[in-house]
């Protein structure tokens, strides 16, 4: 019987451990070209894969997970079309340093068309490309999203304009495998699927002292506010709902303001930036329409305890987390990208 010349090789060897998860798996072959690869988990998952055009080489299409077992089987064929075979069996790393995700998604949540996906890393990520690639988006109708490093252990994603109502989404966390630093590995696996609800986008002008609701592009209503007094002004530009509270304890000091406020029961308390800047029910002033008196804030008129038909309750019941509210004509300076979900701020070519 006349065998192939074809002759594979199958990288790494049949019962090899501690292998990489990634760099380490390559079928090959000499004098002939490979006319299947098949490589599957101890679950019987198939691992894609990338052929070479000259049909020479296959190498996995992402990274192996950690502490798994695979198996391999190739076929390749000679100038005569003889056939050769090969198997191998290994075992990936099993990592003694890891890391791990966590984001501000909550499964099957409905969001703002504003929503930004916040990815915090456990420790420092110094391959910052593998990371990425390895969460990724399904979105229904499609779009693009992609994702902003702000340092080296938050990584925030969007899409280039404001999701589409009604959008659903899958993010896909594959980060098993992934060596964000030397040494230093995700054993992390997770799809979290959320939509998008309806348009709403706000606006508070700080000279017109009023707040426009817009619903779907329609004007909704008209709220008097009061903002940042001069020596306390707003900032300025877009930013997006990241917490809701009916009742929340405000304290200065928190905020670096030293002694200037303690309000324990602030109604209807809605976060916009990490920094302290809220939009919130306010019983103690009556400046709203008229006059800044804010440390910073957008305050909106309601009573002690917080009525749902005060103007602050109203728009309370109004929103989702990942509404957009914009504050403009202040003297505050832009908000910062990073100072909570304020990343529309950033111009796409550099996001």
């Amino acid at each position: 019987m006349t065998s192939s010349a074809a002759a594979l090789t199958i990288s790494p060897k049949d019962g090899a451990t501690d292998v990489a998860t990634s760099g380490a798996l390559k079928v090959a072959v000499a004098q002939g070209t490979l006319s299947a690869v098949k490589v599957t988990d101890h679950d019987g998952k198939e691992v894609a894969g990338t052929l070479t055009p000259d049909g020479a080489s296959w190498t996995p299409a992402r990274h192996l997970d950690t502490g798994t077992t695979y198996s391999v089987t190739a076929l390749a064929k000679d100038a005569k079309g003889l056939e050769a075979a090969g198997t191998a069996t290994f075992t990936t790393l099993t990592p003694a340093n890891t890391f791990s995700a966590t984001d501000n998604i909550t499964d099957n949540a409905t969001y703002g068309v504003g929503m930004i996906v916040s990815v915090t890393f456990t420790k420092p990520v110094k391959d910052t490309k593998a990371v990425e690639r390895a969460i990724t988006f399904d979105t229904n109708p499609p779009v693009e999203v992609k994702g902003h490093w702000f340092g080296n252990q938050r990584l925030d994603f969007r899409p280039q304009d404001y999701w589409k109502p009604g959008t659903k989404v899958t993010v896909k966390y594959r980060l098993d495998g992934v060596q964000a630093s030397p040494g230093v590995y995700s054993t992390f696996t997770k799809d979290e699927p959320f939509q998008i609800g309806r348009s709403q986008i706000s606006t508070a002008d700080a000279v017109g002292l009023q707040m426009k609701v817009e619903r779907d592009g329609q004007a909704l209503r008209s709220l008097p506010i009061t903002t940042g007094a001069p020596e306390f002004a707003s900032w300025s530009g877009t930013m997006v709902i990241s917490e809701m509270a009916r009742v929340t304890r405000m304290n200065s000091a928190t905020v670096g303001l030293g002694a200037e406020y303690d309000i324990a029961d602030v109604p209807h308390a809605i976060r916009l930036t990490t920094s302290g800047t809220f939009l919130h029910g306010n019983y103690w002033a009556d400046s709203f329409g008229k006059s800044n008196t804010s440390h910073g804030c957008v305050g909106l008129r309601d009573v002690k305890g917080g009525s749902d038909t005060s103007d602050a309750g109203w728009f309370y019941n109004q929103s989702l987390i990942g509404d957009v509210v914009k504050i403009v004509n202040s003297q505050g300076g832009l908000v910062k990208p990073d100072n909570g979900l304020s990343g529309w701020n950033l111009p796409w070519t550099t996001w």
